[in-house]
Parts: structure tokens; sequence; C-alpha cells
């Protein structure tokens, strides 16, 4: 080993630091063909993978889904640090409401195409499951950067929802491996944990939120970047210690961020520009693992199949299930169009899909190939006409919508 150093450190090093290089200045190129970002760096992670240009090897789906956890935690903070309680909470209702019956109906509604295409009920039902939620780490580059800004009810919603709507995702997915390991069928206790890890979560994620933000406001620190190690602190106790309680973690965190942002912090600025810098490197590093794990061949025997239900999630279920969850608050139709046509997918789904393989469930790793081929067709079908949709139905901040109609509630 002693023999090979510093050879093989330099190596490793030297091959992260091109791919950054890469994914950094790829984001100028995603822009001007208009494709959105996740795809741009899964892209690159594939290229650089062992079927592609670069030819490393990697195939460890325990330290993705380690690795992607850890991102999805800086990436959830980081966004509710730039939002705040004050912003979020006239849309908590809708969003709510979008992030439970509507990954519930979305689930269903997938899992029934699937089974109407031949997928056994079981492989289908976990495949809902896994590509119910919509994602922070895709949806959040769109709505804060890129150019794009949307009217604030839907922009909010939209975030809202991708920060609350993990906990049902992972809960499912979670029982239907379980039953699946067991031979059996998920249990009714769903009825009583999913409130459970919901409660405990936004609870969690409010005290921890309070003593972070009242640590932070009166703890005096020699460097502004010392302030940052704290704040760091905060989201990565919000998962450990409510997922160690069987709470939902990813929404602790989320909601830590939120209570963090309403305070008085002595050095707010630098603390939104170290986690917004810590939120991008995340982003890149996850998708490009995540890209570096798909075997390309792999995804050829099930591109058929995979085309057919992702056009079906983004053009039928996820419509559907947005228009029934918002019928009663009042949002205009071509607010709950745009809304619907932006459900975007994105590392949740590819991470939530390497639960199978890691159980060893039958059918594990084609499932995780198909996930990986429904979000990216995910990423083009919508996520390439975001920009276009906000234009034609007026979302656009400042942008007199054509029509002022109204949903009935």
């Amino acid at each position: 080993m002693a023999a090979q150093e510093p050879i093989t450190t330099a190596v490793v090093l030297g091959t992260v630091g091109v791919l950054l290089l890469l994914t950094g200045l790829s984001t100028k190129v995603a822009q001007r063909l208009g494709l959105p970002l996740a795809l741009a760096f899964l892209g690159l992670g594939m290229l650089a993978g062992s079927e592609g240009l670069g030819g490393i090897a990697f195939e460890d789906y325990a330290l993705t889904y380690r690795m992607g956890t850890a991102a999805l935690v800086l990436i959830l903070f980081e966004g509710g640090l730039n939002t705040g309680w004050s912003g979020i909470r006239r849309v908590a209702a809708p969003a709510a409401v979008l992030a439970t019956a509507g990954v519930a109906g979305t689930a269903a509604a997938v899992a029934g195409a699937g089974h109407a295409l031949g997928m056994p009920w079981a492989e289908s039902l976990l495949l809902g499951a896994v590509v119910s939620s919509t994602d922070a780490s895709a949806l959040f580059p769109v709505l804060k950067g890129g150019g794009l800004r949307l009217r604030g009810r839907v922009s909010l919603t939209l975030e809202a929802e991708s920060g609350l709507n993990d906990p049902v995702a992972v809960l499912l997915t979670g029982a239907l491996v379980t039953a699946l390991q067991h031979g059996g069928h998920p249990s009714l206790s769903l009825l009583w944990v999913l409130p459970w890890e919901f409660g405990l979560g936004a609870l969690s994620g409010w005290v921890l939120g309070r003593l972070g933000r009242t640590l932070l406001s009166n703890v005096s620190l020699q460097s502004e970047g010392l302030y940052s190690v704290l704040s760091m602190a905060i989201p990565l106790l919000a998962f450990g210690l409510t997922t160690l309680l069987k709470g939902s973690g990813f929404l602790a965190v989320y909601v830590a961020g939120l209570v963090v942002a309403e305070g008085p912090l002595p050095v707010r600025r630098h603390l939104r520009t170290v986690h917004g810098s810590l939120s991008w490197f995340a982003q890149i590093g996850m998708f490009l693992m995540l890209g570096l794990l798909v075997f390309p061949s792999r995804l050829l025997p099930v591109a058929g199949l995979g085309l057919v239900l992702a056009l079906f999630l983004a053009v039928v279920a996820r419509p559907l299930v947005t228009l029934l969850c918002l019928l009663p608050f009042g949002f205009s139709r071509r607010e709950v169009a745009f809304m619907g046509w932006t459900g975007l997918r994105g590392a949740v789904p590819i991470i939530l899909a390497t639960a199978p393989v890691l159980a060893h469930v039958q059918g594990g790793e084609r499932l995780f190939n198909l996930v990986f081929f429904m979000v990216v067709v995910n990423a083009l079908v919508p996520g390439a006409t975001i920009a276009w949709a906000a234009r034609a139905l007026g979302m656009e901040d400042g942008q007199a919508p054509r029509s002022n109609g109204q949903m009935e509630g």
C-alpha cells in the first residue's frame, strides 16, 4: 500500500477535480441548450463510468445511498434557509396535500399503469412508490437559478411540496421492500406510522432549528467560517436524531432550515453563501455518482417500458393528481396546469431505487434501471420545457396571465 502512495491518491483527487471542472463548465452548455442541469450531471457521470470514455468502474449501491442521503440533507436545509417559514406559511395547506395525498395518488396511478403493461403487482407497486415524489434536487435549481422567476404562490407551493413529500415516498418504499423480502403484503401499520413520522419530523425540526438559531445568534466566535461549522451541525443532527427516533429525517432538515431563517442571524449573508455553495457541490457530486452507477447497456432492455411509464407519469398521473389535490385551494386553471406539468423527478427516486438492490429483492436491479431511465426522460419531459410552459401559461413573475378563471372549489 505504501509503495502505491501518493500515486493512487493523486489519481483519485485528480479524477475528481477533472469531473468537477467538467460539471461546472457543463452548466453553461446545458443552459444554452435548454437542458436541465441534473441531466447534464447524470450524463457526465455516465460518460465517465465503466461503459463510457472514462472507464471508471463503480457499482457500490450502499455508498451511493449514503452519499445521496447526505447530499439531500444539504440541499433541503439550504432550501429551507433561503425561504423561511413566513414565506412558506401561506401555501402550507396545498403543499401538504400535494406532499401526502398527491404522492400516494401518483404512486397508485403509476402502479396501475405498470401492472396494465405487464409488470407484476409487487414490482409495479414498488415502482410507483419510488417515483411518487417530486425532487428538491431537481426542482430547486429551476426555481432558484437559470433566470426563471415564477409567481410567488406557485413557486412557493412547488418548493414546499418538494421539501415535504419525501417522507411518504420513503415510507412507502421501505414498507414495500420489507414486505417483498418476507413474501407478504404491506402492513396496515402504515396508517399510523406515517402521521408519527410527519409529526415527529416537524416537531424535531422545529426544536433543533430554534436551538440552532439561538446558538448562532448568541455565541461569539473568532471567524465567520466557524459559524458555518455550527450551522452545518443543525441539518446533520436534525436528520440523524430524528431518523433514530423513527421520524422523518428529511422533513426535520427542511423544517429546521425554515426555522433558522426566521431569526436574527449575525452572519446571515455568509451562511447563505456557504450553504448555497454546499448545496451546489452536493447536487453535482450526487448526480455524478448516480451517473457512474448506471451501465447504459442495462438501460436498453427497459427503454420501451420506461418511456411509456415516464410519459404517463408526466402527462397523465402528475397533472391529474395535482388537479384533484388543488381543487379546494382556489388556484387558477393556469396555475394548476403549470404545477401539474412541473413534477420533476431527480436524485430521490434513483436513491430510493437502490433500496431493493441492497435488500436483494428479486428484480431489484431491473427496477433500478427502469427508474433511472424514467428520471432521464422526465428531465426532458417536462424538465426541458418548464421555461416554455411558464411563459405560455403566464407564470413568470410580473407576467400577467391570459385569463383569470379560478378553479371551482
